[in-house]
């Protein structure tokens, strides 16, 4: 946990401007290790600078590979598998878009390391991911809790030529690492990887990202539906020489948050129709809630009701599960709505940074609304003005609850948010940018 500093937000009643967002994490971290198991030279442009890219970063650097910043935010990457170091003990903080990925790639490279991170990762499941692995040979061995880190990571005998079942209705994140540490196996295989969905697969938008820079690394997957992937004979990550990373999507669901609250017009640059990013549909659920967008391939425009003027949003019943990220936004956006809001499928939260149906619950609460929640669900009543209630907003560590709190600027009591800094997982200068598009 950070430091016990706090951030009193000023009542704002208006919010316009323009931005550029920030480099997406799910891009930033999955291209990164792809270009380090690729062979040849790979310059990453705009990614992004935040605690989750410095642990990967700091890891890969641990495990050998070469990786030069040429100017801020675009680094050159000299990829090659398998990594030089054979043996590390890799601290990730809490870091799944690191953790996960980075277990299965090492579970099938032959060496023997340790994965360990920040007390709340040693409580986020992996046990599926290393259920899947070790039906390919790997060597895993939990250092605490059964099915959570640590990790202990041993010379495995991986037999490639085989098909591996995987449970992905916890974290999507399973399926990913699973399908990036593919191809090490299909290298030396002589008739390919497959692998099988067993049962429900959960957030699969963040499953095309993964998917799409694959295949712009030079490996193509046949998919079948989203039951079965296949990784062919051969396969091998070779470096397209440039990759540009979009602005991050879940990030962009506060600043159309913005927009739709605060009467705008909010113009978000980085990130449009273009997208490979599923969260980019966070779009239509504001839309849906009486905002205008104007969509362009790389940018979105939001306008919408003032909130602060009494104007209300329109409530929303709505299944989440392709975008548990942004969803959180549309949490907070439902104490100024004029009726009910149901968020459903919302499962994943319990396993991220925090409990975040708990969180959400807890400090919606604190604000003056009546929330209803159960495994995978939370309706939110909307906060009519002779119920607001002054609150401080507990964060958890977790960067997504402070961001979303924000908006609650727009409320007519005092709000502060504790642990202001948590943001600095993904966005540093969340609450800079924030001000700057702000008016009292």
């Amino acid at each position: 946990m950070r430091s016990g500093s706090t951030l009193d937000l000023s009542r704002v009643t208006s919010a316009a401007g323009r931005l550029r967002l920030p480099g997406s994490k799910s891009i930033s971290n999955r291209a990164l290790l792809l270009a380090a198991l690729a062979d040849g030279q790979t310059d990453l442009e705009g990614m992004l600078d935040s605690d989750d890219t410095h642990v990967m970063i700091a890891a890969l650097r641990q495990l050998g590979v070469d990786i030069d910043e040429t100017q801020p935010g675009h680094l050159r990457v000299h990829g090659g598998y398998p990594f030089p170091v054979t043996e590390a003990s890799l601290f990730l903080g809490n870091a799944g878009t690191a953790f996960r990925p980075l277990t299965a790639a090492l579970a099938v490279m032959g060496g023997q390391y340790q994965l360990s991170g920040v007390p709340r990762m040693h409580e986020r499941p992996i046990g599926d991911l290393v259920d899947a692995l070790k039906t390919l040979g790997a060597e895993i061995h939990y250092l605490g809790e059964q099915g959570y880190p640590p990790l202990r990571i041993g010379r495995g005998v991986i037999q490639a030529n085989r098909t591996v079942k995987i449970k992905a209705s916890v974290s999507s994140q399973f399926l990913t690492a699973l399908l990036m540490a593919a191809p090490l196996c299909a290298a030396s295989s002589s008739s390919g990887v497959r692998i099988e969905v067993d049962g429900e697969l959960i957030s699969k938008p963040y499953i095309l990202i993964t998917l799409e820079l694959m295949e712009h690394f030079g490996v193509c997957v046949e998919r079948d539906g989203w039951q079965s992937f296949f990784i062919p004979a051969g396969a091998r990550y070779c470096s397209p020489g440039r990759v540009a990373i979009e602005g991050d999507a879940s990030t962009a669901s506060y600043f159309m948050a913005l927009g739709a609250l605060g009467g705008g017009p909010v113009f978000i640059d980085g990130v449009g129709t273009d997208s490979m990013q599923g969260d980019i549909a966070f779009a239509d659920v504001v839309q849906d809630m009486g905002a205008v967008v104007v969509r362009t391939p790389t940018s979105i425009e939001v306008s919408g009701p003032r909130v602060a003027q009494g104007q209300r949003l329109k409530a929303f019943d709505r299944d989440f599960n392709l975008i548990p990220d942004a969803a959180m936004t549309a949490a907070a956006m439902a104490m100024f709505a004029d009726g009910p809001c149901t968020l459903r499928n919302i499962g994943s939260w319990r396993v991220k940074e925090t409990d975040r149906i708990h969180a959400m619950h807890t400090e919606l609460e604190k604000l003056g609304a009546r929330v209803e929640s159960g495994p995978d669900w939370l309706t939110v009543h909307p906060v009519r003005s002779a119920d607001w209630r002054p609150a401080s907003i507990s964060t958890y560590d977790d960067h997504r609850m402070a961001m979303c709190f924000s908006l609650a600027a727009f409320s007519p009591v005092a709000v502060t948010i504790e642990d202001p800094d948590c943001v600095s997982k993904t966005f540093p200068a969340y609450f800079s940018i924030f001000n700057q598009l702000v008016r009292a």
